[in-house]
This record gives structure tokens, sequence and C-alpha cells, in this order.
């Protein structure tokens, strides 16, 4: 197996776990305050987080760095992003904050070419702009019916810096990687994120119930998980090449709607799962095969 086939592996797996991880907080939205979700979320990520790190005997010597900027850098790009997602949903129906959202990737792409200088080829760029256009197909005919108004614009503001700041953390992590311990990148974002939801105590939350409690711990088991998996990617593969596989978000996410809430696909969400499947196809397939022919060439 090749590095980026096991970035990209390592890549489609932390959306699947990203995937539970939302779905498990869909289930807590409506209950629980967004710094408390937060703050579970992050502190239990720690545990699987910890064990990795125990597993690779890299605890807890692989928790050192020679560049603590860079991991600060990361942690308030990454935990703002997270606090600014979340309470986009307060304001703008899912689809709405998920056309926004999936302008992450696109970014991502454009501060990596410029930030790491990685090299962006026509193929990489099919695979992103194809993964976006299928996100168009299937949120486009909902979205254009929105109501405009003073929250809908907030929501609006609150997703767009989501997704730049999503893109600022991927492009760090990448840069991170390349240095630093996959399992200390994670960590330390989760430690940072467990502070900061911890510092909204004072404004109200709830005492949840053992169902609430236990949705919580399982959303910060995922998204542990995730994290890892995400961060070990970047190691292996460029920015560039994985963004396209941050669309088969959109795909899982149909899939937990069918199989948890019931909700059938529109017959749009074929098309767009057709583009989405093709685009990372083609990045998988064809942008390997270049990169093979321009290293023996």
């Amino acid at each position: 197996m090749t590095m980026d086939f096991k970035g990209i592996g390592l890549r489609v797996g932390a959306t699947v776990f990203f995937t539970i991880m939302v779905l498990f907080i869909k289930w807590l939205s409506d209950t629980v305050p967004v710094g408390q979700v937060v703050f579970y979320r992050s502190a239990f990520a720690l545990i699987p987080l910890v064990l990795f790190l125990m597993w690779t005997r890299e605890f807890p010597s692989g928790l050192k760095t020679k560049r603590p900027g860079s991991h600060v850098a990361r942690c308030v790009l990454g935990c703002l992003a997270m606090f600014a997602s979340f309470a986009s949903l307060k304001y703008l129906p899912l689809s709405h904050a998920s056309i926004i959202g999936y302008l992450a990737p696109v970014l991502a792409v454009v501060l990596a070419a410029i930030f790491l200088r990685e090299v962006v080829s026509s193929v990489r760029w099919f695979g992103v702009l194809s993964g976006f256009i299928g996100v168009l197909v299937l949120v486009l005919p909902t979205a254009s019916a929105a109501d405009i108004d003073n929250a809908y614009l907030i929501g609006v503001g609150l997703a767009l810096a989501m997704a730049v700041l999503t893109a600022g953390a991927k492009v760090q992590i990448r840069s991170l990687a390349l240095t630093e311990n996959a399992g200390a990148i994670a960590f330390y974002f989760a430690l940072t994120c467990t502070i900061a939801g911890l510092a909204t105590l004072p404004l109200g939350w709830i005492t949840p119930t053992w169902n609430q409690l236990g949705l919580l711990v399982c959303t910060g088991f995922a998204g542990g998980i995730a994290h890892i998996m995400m961060t070990l990617s970047y190691q292996y593969s460029e920015v560039s090449k994985l963004a396209a596989f941050e669309y088969l978000s959109l795909v899982f996410a149909v899939i937990a709607d069918v199989l948890f809430f019931d909700i059938l696909p529109v017959p749009a969400f074929y098309g767009a799962a057709a583009l989405i499947v093709v685009a990372t196809l083609v990045v998988a397939l064809k942008d390997g095969r270049q990169k093979l022919a321009s290293s023996t060439g």
C-alpha cells in the first residue's frame, strides 16, 4: 500500500467517525448548550488520544514539541471553528450550513498551495470542484427557498467563519504533521477545546440525563478517534489530495438519515453521490498514477 493510499484510507475513516460524532450532536442540539457539548466532546476525546499515545509508547514523551507556537495556532483556529460550526446550526437549516461548510476543502487547497507550496494538479482541482458541485446539486434546491433575515445572516456569517477557520486549521495540521506526533497534535487540540468549553459553564449548563450523558461521552470518543485518523492522514498525503474525500461525509450523512431518522434521500442525492464518488476515485487513482509517472520519468 502506497503512502497516499494510507492517507486516503485514514481520511475516509476519519470522515466516518466525524459523521458518527455529528449524529450524536444532532440528537443533543436541541437540549444541551453549545459550550457544554464542546466540553464533553473534547474532554472525552482525550481518552482515546492518550490510549493511542500509550499504544505507540509515546506517552508522555510524544507530547514534547519544538513548535509550541504552531500548536497554539492550530488549536485556536480549530476551537473557533468548532464553536462557529455548532452555533451556526442554531440559525441555519442543516443543508444551508452544510453548503457553506463545504467551502472549507476548496479553501484548504488554495491555502495549501500558498503556504505549503503544494503543487495542486488539475486532477486534484477536478476532484475538489466536482465534489463541491455534487454538494450544490443536492442542497441548492432547498437553500434557494430560504427566508433571509437578521438571524439567517448571522448563521451565514458563522458558517463562513467556520469554513475559513477549518481550512486554516487543516493546513496547520499538515504543516505540524510533517514533524510532530499525530497524537500530540490531536491531544493539544482536545485539551484546548476542553478548557474553552468549560469556560462557558457560567453561561448555563444543564444537568444531563443518563441518555444525554451517554451521547455526550460517545461524541467525545468518536471525535477523538476521528481526529487521530485525520491527523495521521496528513502525515501520509497532502492537503490538496485529501480535500476531495471530505465530501464523502455528505454521502455518509444521508445514509445515517436513512438508518436513524427514516429520512429517504431525494432523487438529486443519487446524482450528487455519483459526482462525489467519481471525484474521489479519480483523485485516488489518476493522481497516484501521475505521481508515479513523474517520479520514474
